[in-house]
């Protein structure tokens, strides 16, 4: 696996479900897989779980990490070929992705939808540009359409409770969208809905009408309009709050899709996921987010395992040739 950008970067989404399963019951395995190697992490938003997961899986795979906060610490970045640059930005995207390439081996790249304009936000330009120029392996540790590493962390988090409920049959998972104050990007949702396809899942979509992600992604996946039919039966239900598509960034005023204990009732004991961070009684009643079937610790846990597992992949690629069991010998501590 040379990139992480999306699932078409990954050869077979359930066997790195699987790989990943693998990392979290025997996370020191291969503790010197990354020695003398450098994960560099650039951030051009905020982030808690990504960032701190991210680096504690490089440090367990023995890499060294390097972090740049991008929108404080660095110069702002021109993205356009051909431009004459006699504006605000002081370096074009070429050279500062040519240049990070220099020093690291894998780049891990966050950037966040602008929210403005539907057509730029769909082009991914920062996470494009550095798999172009930087020449070294780029993962995505979110991008204004997807967040391939919060997938990745919510198709394990998914297996591990089948696992644990000996849940043999195909689950029903609901994607639910759920009221914010803010115009939130659809990157999770879109990414979540992009995973799931390649899964043996029974995925339904829930929204208020005018909440409708692309169908970019949406295509072939049932959608239901009425949240409370959606949940009937449902065993995992996933709330994530999105911004209009259609609307491009706008908030959608729907107050009474907030999950509480009532519209849980109407699962099968369903477990309840969320990327987070998740404003209580807004998203999800406090009743539910702090009861039993609340799984969003142990998801926001898996962050860690899902990185790894993707790193140990990457690094693979570096060591072209070679595999795992090539290497166990001399990497098991």
């Amino acid at each position: 696996m040379k990139h992480f950008t999306a699932p078409s970067d990954v050869p077979s989404v359930p066997e790195l479900v699987q790989k990943a399963l693998d990392v979290k019951r025997n996370p020191r395995r291969y503790a010197q897989l990354g020695n003398n190697k450098t994960l560099g992490l650039f951030f051009f938003n905020p982030s808690l779980r990504t960032r701190l997961s991210t680096q504690k899986a490089a440090q367990n795979l023995g890499m060294s990490v390097m972090m740049m906060n991008f929108n404080k610490e660095g110069w702002q970045l021109e993205t356009e070929a051909g431009v004459i640059m006699d504006g605000g930005k002081a370096e074009h995207v070429k050279e500062a992705a040519a240049v990070v390439g220099q020093y690291c081996d894998v780049i891990g790249l966050r950037t966040f939808a602008k929210l403005e304009n539907a057509a730029e936000d769909y082009k991914e330009t920062f996470i494009q540009q550095f798999k172009q120029h930087a020449g070294v392996p780029i993962i995505s540790l979110e991008s204004e359409i997807r967040h391939p590493l919060q997938s990745l962390t919510d198709l394990l988090t998914i297996e591990d409770y089948r696992i644990r409920k000996n849940h043999t049959q195909k689950p029903k998972v609901v994607l639910t969208w759920a009221p914010h104050v803010k115009a939130l990007p659809q990157a999770v949702p879109n990414s979540f809905v992009e995973w799931t396809k390649h899964m043996d899942y029974d995925l339904t979509i829930t929204h208020p009408q005018g909440a409708e992600l692309s169908t970019e992604f949406t295509e072939g996946v049932n959608i239901e309009y009425d949240q409370n039919k959606a949940l009937q039966e449902a065993d995992f239900v996933y709330v994530k709050n999105w911004s209009s598509f259609a609307n491009y960034g706008k908030v959608i005023e729907a107050p009474d899709w907030t999950i509480t204990a009532e519209k849980m009732a109407l699962t099968n004991q369903a477990y309840l996921m969320h990327c987070l961070p998740v404003r209580r009684n807004l998203v999800i009643a406090d009743e539910v987010l702090d009861g039993s079937q609340s799984i969003v610790i142990e998801q926001a846990g898996n962050r860690e395992t899902a990185a790894q597992a993707i790193l140990q992949e990457i690094l693979l690629h570096l060591n072209a040739g070679e595999s795992l069991s090539d290497l166990s010998e001399s990497l098991i501590i």
